[in-house]
């Protein structure tokens, strides 16, 4: 078996488990090339359907390519798809161009999901996270537990041995799960290119720039590229030491607030 057939194993034998253990469940798909492979995973795990909802939370800020891939692959592939926005705050004009970004995420993103689990009941999700992607991410768990105001205690998380995965847990708590947290930037990347899994076009270099990490339009910035197709994005990655999220904006993607986000219950 080859390298990315055993993630592949490896990350479809969590999905089922946790299908397993949490028939309320969804997939929390952000239109990244990430949540974008967990998505062809969890088709790949129940044979091309999905049989639990999919979840985007809309701030209102996203690319206009995110909005139309999301609407394109979710009527091509049947999806049960949960549009999550903040709509009081929206209404509000709250956005990361205007707000500090840690309050912006907080109330766009972790309480826009709040609301959704609260309505849907859900008591378990599906996140493309890596350990790769940040250092704070690193300290996570396949199965890792959040309380019922969200919040995540990084300091106390539970041994993951010989595949053994902990889905005990109070009521009033609910389960992060991460498929794909064992792969890299590149794994990804390569994964796509074999499976030939579609991805926005905001990833591949115009006129000189693209984006390595997609989300909110004033949170993104591109970066110098000449990577125009899934080989040359490969091969730029392999003679890059820019860190994947070198483009995220800076107050937001330091240690310490991306810790403090997290723990309030972020994606």
């Amino acid at each position: 078996m080859d390298y990315l057939s055993k993630l592949e194993n490896k990350s479809i034998y969590i999905i089922r488990e946790a299908y397993y253990r949490f028939k309320n469940i969804a997939l929390l798909w952000s239109i990244g090339k990430d949540s974008t492979t967990l998505l062809w995973l969890c088709r790949k795990a129940f044979f091309g359907e999905i049989p639990f909802p999919v979840i985007h939370i809309d701030t209102g800020y996203k690319f206009p390519e995110i909005y139309r891939f999301r609407d394109h692959y979710a009527k091509e592939w049947g999806l049960d798809l949960i549009i999550g926005r903040n709509e009081e705050k929206i209404t509000e004009g709250m956005g990361p161009d205007r707000e500090d970004k840690l309050l912006c995420c907080t109330e766009l993103k972790t309480n826009a999901l709040k609301k959704v689990i609260e309505k849907e009941g859900f008591k378990a999700l599906l996140l493309g996270i890596r350990r790769d992607e940040h250092g704070i991410r690193a300290k996570e768990r396949y199965f890792s537990p959040r309380d019922r105001d969200f919040k995540w205690n990084y300091k106390d998380q539970p041994a993951e041995l010989w595949d053994q995965y902990n889905a005990m847990a109070q009521e009033d708590t609910h389960f992060r799960i991460h498929p794909i947290l064992h792969m890299t930037e590149k794994d990804i990347w390569r994964y796509v290119k074999k499976e030939e899994i579609p991805s926005s076009e905001l990833y591949f270099s115009k006129e000189g720039k693209r984006f390595r990490s997609i989300g909110c339009v004033p949170c993104c910035t591109p970066v110098d590229s000449e990577a125009q197709n899934i080989d040359e994005v490969i091969y730029e990655l392999e003679h890059t030491h820019e860190a994947e999220r070198a483009g995220r904006a800076q107050d937001k993607e330091d240690a310490y607030v991306m810790q403090k986000l997290r723990a309030l219950g972020y994606m």
